[in-house]
This record gives structure tokens, C-alpha cells and sequence, in this order.
């Protein structure tokens, strides 16, 4: 009961609370409203298990991808990790991930910038992270082309996303969603290809990996997680 009872809330809250606000003002939900979402979503329990499951993975320098509000940084291991950057456009989010960064008393640097454009040296980072963040960032390919870039020959990429379901009528819903979901939920695409963006821009899975999360709705939970290197 309780499972109907959030999922009847959720798209009461997608399809009509949410559009309504935005549509009001715009800079009132984009500013007091969509970083509280945001931050709401990216910790339920779903999606916080499926970083368990990787960020303990990351060692040496990491790059962390939309680190958002810091959702990993309670599951990296101080043992393995030296040095965490993250970057993010949201300032509003930043500040957030700034406080669970001392919480966690991790040495992070942060950056307010493009995943696309980065400031980063080439051939600098042993682990590259991203969770959640492949679905909002304006230009996938580059960022992707970007994480190539700054990773040394024998670094790793580890990711948990979210996309492009193979059936075909969670796909319909998520492609004819497309027109509006990203306006409401921080230009966040249900409908992205994860596999076939990160094999297209020149990596190798070492490890793949597909499952709906529970409790989700199908459209939004279809998850790909694992790892991947430089294509030699």
C-alpha cells in the first residue's frame, strides 16, 4: 500500500504540482524548489543503494561528474581515495554538497563548471565518477569525451545511470515525456542511451550492468551501472 501511496504522490507531484509552479514563476521553483527536489530524489533509498554499489569502487584522484548535492560522498572509502573534484554547475546544490563534504571530512575541491569544458588536466585522473548526471548534461557525447581526456591510460570510469528502457512502452512514455520532464526536473532525460553513449565515445565496459529500481516509476528507474576504461 505504501509503494501506490508514493508512486500516486509522485506523478501527481511530476505531472501537475510541479509544472504548475514552474509555470507561475520559474525562478521561484528553479531556485527554492527544484534543489530541495533534486536533493529529496537523489537520496532515496533506490537510488542510494545503486551508489553503494560503485563509488566504494573509486581510488587515487577522482573526478566526480554533477556531484550535485553530494549524495556519494558518504560512501567513498578514505582508504582508497586521495583527492575528490567535484564538479557542478548549481551553486545552490554546491552548497549543500559542501556541508556533507566536511561531514564526511573529505578533501574535496570543487568547481563551478561545464562537465563539457573542463579545466582539468589531461591525463590526470585515475577515477572518473558519474551518477545521475549523463541524464541533465546538456552535451553527453562531450562530456564523455571530456572524462576520456583527463583520465590516465589506466584509469577507470565507474557510473550508475539512469535511461533509455529496452521495452517498448516504458520507451514510448519516456520519449513523449521528453518534451517537458527536463523543464521540471533540472534538464533530466529519461529517454538517453547510456550503453551506446559511453561505447560511442571510446570506452570499454569491464563490467555492465541493468536493472528497474524498485519502488520507481519504470519510466524514471531503468538503471545501467559498472565500469569502463579507455577503448585501446
Amino acid at each position: 500500500m505504501k509503494k501506490y501511496i508514493y508512486l500516486l504522490i509522485s506523478n501527481i507531484s511530476l505531472f501537475i504540482v510541479f509544472p504548475l509552479i514552474r509555470l507561475i514563476s520559474k525562478s521561484f521553483y528553479e531556485k527554492k524548489i527544484l534543489p530541495y527536489v533534486l536533493n529529496l530524489t537523489c537520496n532515496s533509498r533506490p537510488i542510494d543503494y545503486q551508489r553503494k554499489k560503485v563509488i566504494p569502487e573509486a581510488s587515487g584522484k577522482v573526478l566526480e561528474i554533477g556531484i550535485g548535492p553530494g549524495s556519494n560522498l558518504k560512501h567513498y572509502d578514505n582508504q582508497k581515495v586521495t583527492s575528490i573534484l567535484g564538479i557542478d554547475p548549481s551553486e545552490e546544490l554546491n552548497q549543500i554538497a559542501q556541508k556533507r563534504a566536511k561531514k564526511n571530512n573529505l578533501n574535496v575541491e570543487f568547481l563551478i563548471e561545464s562537465a563539457s569544458s573542463l579545466s582539468v588536466e589531461s591525463d590526470s585522473i585515475d577515477t572518473v565518477v558519474s551518477t545521475y548526471a549523463l541524464c541533465s548534461i546538456p552535451e553527453p557525447q562531450k562530456t564523455l569525451h571530456e572524462i576520456k581526456r583527463v583520465l590516465k591510460d589506466d584509469g577507470v570510469f565507474i557510473f550508475s545511470e539512469h535511461g533509455l528502457s529496452p521495452n517498448k512502452r516504458v520507451s514510448f512514455i519516456q520519449n513523449i515525456t521528453d518534451f517537458f520532464y527536463p523543464k521540471i526536473a533540472g534538464g533530466c532525460h529519461t529517454n538517453r542511451n547510456i550503453e551506446q553513449l559511453i561505447s560511442d565515445s571510446g570506452f570499454q565496459f569491464l563490467d555492465l550492468n541493468n536493472i528497474y529500481l524498485p519502488g520507481t516509476q519504470k519510466f524514471l528507474g531503468y538503471n545501467y551501472w559498472g565500469k569502463a576504461k579507455i577503448s585501446s
